[in-house]
C-alpha cells in the first residue's frame, strides 16, 4: 500500500483541499453572493494555485471539466452526495465508484459518512466497499466524518469529534474531515484519537479573513494536517488572497497575522 506522503494529496505532510460539491449539497443558493462562481470553471481555476493538494468534486464535474485541467491540478473524487432537498434522517448514497473515478483521473477519491444516525450500519458497509475497492488501487481516501442523527444534540462536542476521527482511523481512511471541535485542545485530543490517519479542518461557513485564518492557525497548532475548504476561499472576492495566507499557515508554520498583513 502506497504511503499517504507519496500521493499528491499532500505536501510535506500536509493538505489544502479545495471542495466544491456545494452545488449538489447546498444548491444554487450557497453561491447567491457570488453569482459568478456558478460556473465551475471559475473555481477549477482557483484550484490551480500551488496551495491547493486537491480538488474535491462530484463526478459530474469531473467529467466535464476536468479534463482541461488534469496537468494543474489534482483531483479528489466525491463518491456520494446528497441535496439539500432530502429531509429524512441524514444519508448520503454512492454516486459513483472508485473505478470510474480512476477512469476520470482522480488521484484520490472521498466519502461522506454520518455516524449516529439510523442508516450508520449502510454507510458503514458502503465505506467498506470504497475503502477495499481504493487499496485495490492503491489510491488514498478521504472520510468526511460527520457525526448526526436524530440522538445526537450536539455534533460539535469536543468527544463527538474525538469519536469521529476515531471511526475514520478504524475504518480504514488515510484522511478524516471533520468539523472543529470548539477549542485547540479538543482538537489536538481529535488528533491524538485518529492515530496515523490525516486529519483536516472543515472549512464551514464564510467567516471573515481573521476569524477564519485565526481558526486554521489554531488547528494547525493542534496537529491538524490542513484543511478541506470550500465557501471560505470562492465565497471570497479574491480567492487567491486568501489561498496564498492558507498556504503560509498550513505549509509555512505563518501566524494569521503574518500570513494576510494589513
Amino acid at each position: 500500500m502506497r504511503s499517504l506522503s507519496e500521493t499528491p494529496l499532500v505536501r510535506d505532510g500536509k493538505s489544502i483541499i479545495l471542495a466544491h460539491d456545494h452545488g449538489l449539497e447546498h444548491g444554487p443558493t450557497a453561491f447567491s453572493e457570488v453569482p459568478e462562481r456558478l460556473d465551475p470553471e471559475t473555481v477549477f481555476e482557483m484550484a490551480t494555485h500551488d496551495a491547493v493538494t486537491g480538488f474535491a468534486v462530484q463526478k459530474g464535474l469531473a467529467e466535464t471539466y476536468y479534463p482541461s485541467y488534469e496537468d494543474d491540478v489534482n483531483l479528489l473524487a466525491k463518491l456520494n452526495g446528497t441535496s439539500s432537498l432530502w429531509m429524512g434522517e441524514p444519508y448520503s448514497p454512492q454516486t459513483c465508484s472508485v473505478e470510474y473515478a480512476l477512469e476520470l483521473g482522480a488521484d484520490a477519491v472521498g466519502y461522506t459518512v454520518y455516524p449516529g444516525t439510523n442508516r450508520e450500519p449502510e454507510m458503514f458497509e458502503e465505506f467498506r466497499s470504497v475503502q477495499e475497492s481504493a487499496r485495490e488501487h492503491d489510491v488514498p481516501v478521504a472520510m468526511w466524518s460527520y457525526p448526526r442523527g436524530q440522538a445526537l444534540k450536539e455534533h460539535r462536542k469536543p468527544d463527538v469529534i474525538s469519536y469521529a476521527t476515531r471511526i475514520a482511523l478504524e475504518l480504514g481512511a488515510d484522511v478524516a474531515k471533520v468539523k472543529y471541535p470548539r477549542s485547540g485542545d479538543a482538537m489536538a485530543t481529535a488528533v491524538d484519537a485518529a492515530g496515523d490517519v490525516n486529519v483536516v479542518l472543515s472549512g464551514g461557513a464564510k467567516t471573515s479573513d481573521d476569524e477564519f485564518l485565526s481558526l486554521v492557525e489554531t488547528a494547525m497548532n493542534a496537529g491538524a494536517s490542513g484543511l478541506a475548504v470550500g465557501r471560505n476561499v470562492w465565497q471570497r472576492d479574491n480567492p487567491d488572497r486568501i489561498l496564498d495566507a492558507l498556504e503560509a499557515v498550513v505549509f509555512d508554520g505563518a501566524t494569521a497575522d503574518e500570513a494576510l498583513p494589513e
